[in-house]
């Protein structure tokens, strides 16, 4: 394999797509270098990985790796001694927190068969105590923060000490002298704060001038009453970058010390962005995993070029290298034939560089150590080849290099020089590569070939369909089945005179007449028989799912029915026992009545009647009336009903008709059909209150929102849903609590606000609300 069979096949275009679903330079960095491989063991290696990133995908939706960034130039500066700059160490710090993010979101997928994602997480370390000094240093803009040292914290103190007293100096000068001067501002000029002077007032102000505009007309002095604070105020500074040196250079210590780890935590993320990048390929693709093989067996069904529109693309179903080698398409122009080449070569190239393929689940591959490819017009005016030279200089190197480990292209095998030399060239060069059990796919114009399959076990003729009624290619390949010229065909449904055809057809040998007629026939019986296969496939698919339904309606019927039984015996058995238990009692009493003298009727007649009722009782524990049907209840405004539709609460607002009602849903209101309503209760008269003399109580919501740990669409929906929620509430203001983490739930929160018809603004929160992780909105 060379660059110029991956260009003939356009194996860079999928590097491309590849190259595009990266979600870092490293990853991107990775597919540049992605090449096939011809080891079994690593391609399937490859494909498992793949296969795991989208099973990921298909479940989670999403792997994060926000934050990481290609940290390893600024490692190796702090290798050697160098400083880092604060934005340098905040992408360190950044790509350590997505490290940990990306740790933890795998190890919480526990039901979900990834290994080998899990051991490339499980070797990432967790450097904790390098990022937290360098978050306690810099803060998310890059910039060193007063409590990175108490020195730091001091000096800025005195900072802002003296810049303000320098200030409120000049700022007497602009009330006091204002007419003297351009414009009544303090402005800096080589880091010190001066006035904008007239020219002729120069002398007013003393001190020292540092620039003048550019007509001169205007003189920036520092007046000498302020000199000696801003020098004071230029030394604090001096003491002030001194010490942000220090801490940066401390800090790149720190690096220093974890640079082996952190190189390695690298590679790891590396790793991973590439493979979850493979992933999204699939997924975009809605391709398959292939089974991979050292047999060279090539099997796939409904298989798509990737590179061909959904909107256009036609699959095909493609087998090789089982009971035949080569596959020989012949047929016309413009009929799929070199599309269907480029598939087999491009999707085996996919497979090889463990890309998962456009084609139905159970697709079969072959890892081959060359494949080969003769494709296009490779005609060189630089070498004064032609067409038929160029095709035959890279088919000798071809020849040179075949094995029975290769999978040959030949795009229009033997054309380009006279038709009986060319095709017995086809021939011979097939024979060639056959004999060598190399899996070769050759298309060609040539009749001749059509007869080369049929008399070779190992080799299979093939077409693709032409649709005589439309003039046009339908792209689909019929194996087994050479291609047909169509010309006569296609001339009669052009209008060409019918006595023309008839004589063109009389000069064709009869031997080629046969060959046609036996093609035509054999076209007819493949579409009959597909027809047919289609037809009975439909007819095993409807009873598969009506056998499918009825076994599981009448399982549930079994189960159900023992359920009945067990819980009619059980409460038989009960009533049973209770009976004995009261029918003991009652002969008892009539036993003591017996005995006593003064024995009275009525009590005898009470216990017999007594034993009867029991009687009469445990006889209808098999036959019990049913239970009535509820009632469709006739609601008022104000009753709480239950929504079936929406499994939720809400309240009558009024009846629109005998069979509906509006109802209140939290803030909507919709009409509801009277059989999706519950009774829940009704309010009491003298407790409840119009809806319009409490706005601002009727709704229950907190004036703040967290929505931290939400996923990026979750978290929109919710925020909607409360923003109407407090504007119901008569809230002016809300908090919005979204961390700080990547920053892109941040950013999503500000963007939502921006757009909102009833946000008038926005903010983040004070130290003591929460700083950057919180965001004030304002409401209209």
């Amino acid at each position: 394999m060379n660059e110029k069979i991956l260009n003939q096949l356009e194996f860079a275009k999928i590097k491309e797509w590849l190259e595009g679903h990266a979600a870092t330079s490293l990853g991107k960095e990775k597919v540049a270098k992605l090449f096939p491989s011809i080891e079994l063991n690593e391609v399937t290696q490859w494909q498992e990985e793949t296969d795991e990133a989208v099973t990921i995908l298909r479940l989670k939706g999403h792997v994060p790796l926000g934050g990481i960034t290609d940290i390893r130039p600024a490692i190796k500066r702090a290798t050697i001694g160098g400083m880092l700059t604060a934005n340098e160490l905040l992408d360190i710090a950044n790509t350590l927190y997505g490290s940990k993010q990306l740790k933890t979101f795998i190890e919480a997928l526990e039901d979900v068969e990834i290994p080998i994602l899990e051991s490339y997480t499980n070797e990432i370390v967790l450097l904790n105590q390098l990022e937290r000094s360098i978050k306690n240093c810099i803060d998310d803009h890059g910039h060193i923060m007063d409590g990175a040292s108490s020195k730091l914290r001091t000096i800025r103190n005195q900072i802002r000490t003296f810049e303000s007293r320098v200030r409120d100096q000049l700022d007497q000068y602009t009330k006091s002298k204002s007419n003297m001067l351009s414009d009544s501002i303090v402005t800096i000029r080589n880091d010190r704060y001066v006035l904008p002077v007239k020219h002729e007032y120069r002398s007013a102000f003393g001190g020292i001038v540092h620039d003048q505009s550019a007509s001169g007309q205007t003189l920036f002095i520092e007046p000498q009453s302020v000199v000696e604070l801003n020098n004071k105020l230029q030394e604090a500074r001096i003491e002030e970058e001194q010490e942000i040196e220090k801490i940066l250079r401390e800090l790149s210590i720190l690096v220093q010390e974890d640079a082996e780890v952190l190189r390695y935590n690298v590679d790891i993320l590396q790793q991973i962005d590439f493979i979850v990048a493979k992933g999204k390929l699939s997924h975009q693709l809605k391709a398959a995993k292939p089974r991979m093989n050292q047999d060279g067996y090539i099997n796939m069904r409904q298989a798509r070029h990737p590179l061909i529109s959904d909107d256009e693309v036609v699959s095909n179903d493609v087998e090789i290298g089982k009971d035949y080698t080569a596959i020989v398409i012949t047929g016309p122009n413009t009929g799929g034939k070199t599309v269907t080449l480029k598939l087999v070569g491009l999707c085996t190239l996919m497979a090889q560089s463990g890309l998962q393929v456009p084609a139905q689940d159970g697709c079969e591959l072959a890892v081959f150590d060359h494949v080969f490819a003769d494709i296009g017009d490779e005609q060189s005016i630089e070498q004064s080849l032609s067409t038929f030279s160029s095709h035959m200089s890279n088919i000798v190197q071809i020849l040179e290099d075949v094995n029975y480990n290769s999978l040959v292209l030949f795009d229009e095998l033997g054309a380009g020089t006279d038709p009986q030399e060319g095709a017995g060239l086809a021939m011979a060069i097939l024979d060639f590569v056959v004999e060598r059990n190399a899996r070769v796919i050759a298309t060609t114009h040539y009749p001749e070939l059509k007869a080369y399959g049929y008399n070779r076990e190992e080799v299979i003729n093939a077409s693709v369909e032409f649709n005589v009624q439309t003039l046009q290619p339908t792209y689909r390949l019929l194996l087994g089945v050479p291609g047909r010229s169509n010309a006569f065909d296609i001339s009669k449904r052009l209008g060409l005179n019918e006595s023309i055809i008839e004589q063109a057809k009389s000069m064709v040998n009869e031997d080629s007449r046969s060959v046609e007629n036996m093609i035509a026939s054999l076209e007819q019986s493949r579409r009959k028989a597909e027809e047919q296969y289609r037809e009975a496939d439909d007819y095993l698919q409807e009873a598969t799912g009506l056998y499918n339904s009825l076994r599981r309606e009448y399982e549930q019927y079994l189960k159900n029915k023992e359920q009945h039984m067990d819980r009619a015996k059980e409460k038989a058995t009960k009533i049973v026992e209770k009976a004995e238990e009261e029918a003991e009692q009652i002969l008892e009493e009539i036993r003591q009545m017996r005995d006593e003298a003064n024995v009275k009727e009525h009590r005898f007649i009470d216990a017999k009647k007594k034993l009867s009722d029991q009687k009469e009782q445990f006889e209808q524990t098999e036959e019990r009336p049913k239970k009535e049907a509820k009632k469709v209840q006739h609601f008022q405004p104000g009753d709480e009903v239950h929504v079936l539709s929406f499994n939720q609460n809400g309240h009558i607002v009024e009846k629109i008709s005998e069979s509906e009602y509006e109802v209140q849903l939290g803030i909507l209101k919709m009409k509801v059909p009277a059989k999706q309503l519950e009774f829940v209760k009704r309010p009491d008269p003298l407790k409840t209150k119009p809806m319009a003399s409490v706005k601002g109580s009727a709704y229950h919501v907190k004036p703040e929102l967290d929505l931290r740990g939400e996923r990026y669409e979750d978290a929109l929906q919710r925020l909607e849903k409360y923003l109407d929620e407090a504007l119901l509430a008569n809230y002016h203001q809300v908090s919005i609590i979204h961390g700080k983490g990547t920053g892109a739930l941040m950013k999503a929160v500000q963007k939502f606000a921006d757009e909102h018809r009833s946000v008038k603004g926005k903010r983040f929160g004070h130290p003591n609300e929460g700083g950057n992780g919180v965001t004030i909105l304002e409401l209209k």
